[in-house]
């Protein structure tokens, strides 16, 4: 599907390029933009690795544990099927600690070996669990203390000050983050209900 669409996207392209008739304007504007892109994925591959680094260190020092202690209280019921095995709670709390500060990129592979260790205890292996589904939910509407990738994307595109939008984002990452824990619970629980009537 995706790529039908950049197909439809580069066919509307090259097709109004013709009838504007400035052929030059295209290609002059595919190389400016590639050059941009080039330029952006190296701004932002440095606060990736750093951030990938900062996690990797906590991780090792034991510090993703300690953490895991101190969010326990709220974790333990919005996972509360999975919060019983360490291995899986330090790893769903790692996934948790990188969308939190923002590395969304570098929570990726945290959030995919989190979904690993809960499939592992999967009683269906063919079908999600209720855990499973809240963390994938929770990795696209996390709460983002630090938004590193945007505050990286602002400075790289000339922001004067790239962290003016510190509070919007807790507001409104807050919310989604509520909302989306409690919709997952939520279908969990009428799940449940309905299988037991």
């Amino acid at each position: 599907m995706l790529g039908i669409c950049f197909f439809v996207l580069c066919f509307v392209s090259v097709l109004f390029t013709v009838v504007a008739g400035d052929p030059a304007a295209l290609s002059n504007g595919v190389l400016d933009g590639a050059g941009r892109a080039m330029e952006l994925m190296f701004s932002l591959s440095g606060a990736m690795a750093l951030w990938c680094g900062i996690m990797n260190v906590l991780q090792e020092a034991g510090w993703i544990g300690r953490l895991s202690r101190l969010l326990s209280p709220i974790l333990r019921r919005v996972f509360p099927s999975s919060w019983e095995d360490s291995d899986t709670r330090e790893k769903i709390t790692a996934a948790v600690s990188a969308n939190i500060l923002g590395i969304g990129n570098a929570a990726t592979p945290l959030a995919l070996s989190a979904m690993e260790a809960m499939q592992r205890r999967n009683p269906t292996p063919h079908r999600a669990t209720d855990d499973m589904i809240t963390l994938a939910v929770l990795a696209t509407a996390s709460f983002d203390l630090l938004p590193t990738t945007l505050i990286a994307l602002r400075r790289s595109g000339g922001s004067s000050a790239p962290y003016a939008i510190l509070p919007p984002v807790w507001i409104t990452s807050l919310v989604c983050c509520m909302a989306a824990i409690l919709l997952c619970r939520g279908a969990a629980w009428a799940r449940r209900d309905r299988r037991a009537n």
